[in-house]
């Protein structure tokens, strides 16, 4: 499977199985409590990332990629830490080993400290301000754009430390949601000013793209390839 022209690797993305924090209804999205072995994948959860990777592994035996060839990045939360062991063990990958790397830029979106902990009902208050504004923060947060420059350099790093990989990125709804919107929008510039990864992301990390970011949500556990 040929990489993209201006990538050096392939990328899928998986968010995590269904959490504890999904069932009670709570955001977490500060890194403290993030980690938390109280917030981490619910039964339903696991289930869901093991079926994930066994679709996983399906895609990349249909796709003729060695195991030997797969990453996978993952977000430090316990949720997403969860998950990416999960997917590890249906492929056989020893999660300590190389193949599997935690990055700190693939961390849930922090939404400030008056929705931390709180219901989860409070997110189209946020999406809302997402959509007119994405450089907006929700007070003491972190905007889309925010999010969009951490994640280029989540996918920096994992540019120079991998070539001719299949990435699997295991993180949030919402980082994931705005890593495929700027890798669409990067995709589809045809005309390019620089090939430079982090110039053509920062030249489509523009309102009326980022506001744009709902449209890539996935569910719990959906897995989906990238570019």
């Amino acid at each position: 499977m040929e990489t993209t022209s201006f990538l050096r690797n392939r990328y899928w993305v998986l968010r995590h199985g269904k959490s504890i924090p999904n069932e009670r209804g709570l955001i977490v999205s500060y890194m403290e409590n993030g980690k938390l072995s109280q917030y981490q994948l619910a039964s339903e959860g696991v289930d869901q990332a093991h079926s994930a990777g066994i679709l996983f592994e399906k895609e990349l035996k249909e796709s003729n990629i060695p195991l030997e060839n797969v990453r996978i990045c993952y977000s430090p939360f316990s949720r997403t830490t969860h998950t990416a062991k999960v997917v590890a063990s249906v492929l056989d990958l020893p999660f300590d080993g190389p193949q599997c790397k935690v990055l700190e830029d693939l961390r849930e979106r922090f939404f400030g400290p008056s929705f931390e902990l709180m219901s989860h009902d409070k997110y189209p208050d946020i999406w809302a301000l997402d959509e007119k504004d994405p450089f907006s923060r929700p007070e003491g947060g972190e905007s889309v754009a925010d999010v969009a420059s951490r994640l280029a350099h989540a996918m920096a790093t994992m540019e120079s430390e991998f070539q001719g990989c299949t990435i699997l990125v295991v993180s949030h709804g919402d980082p994931l949601q705005i890593l495929q919107t700027i890798l669409n929008a990067v995709k589809e510039d045809k005309e390019p000013s620089s090939n430079d990864l982090a110039s053509r992301i920062e030249a489509v990390r523009v309102p009326s793209i980022l506001s744009q970011h709902r449209k890539f949500a996935l569910l719990t556990g959906e897995l989906r390839a990238v570019i």
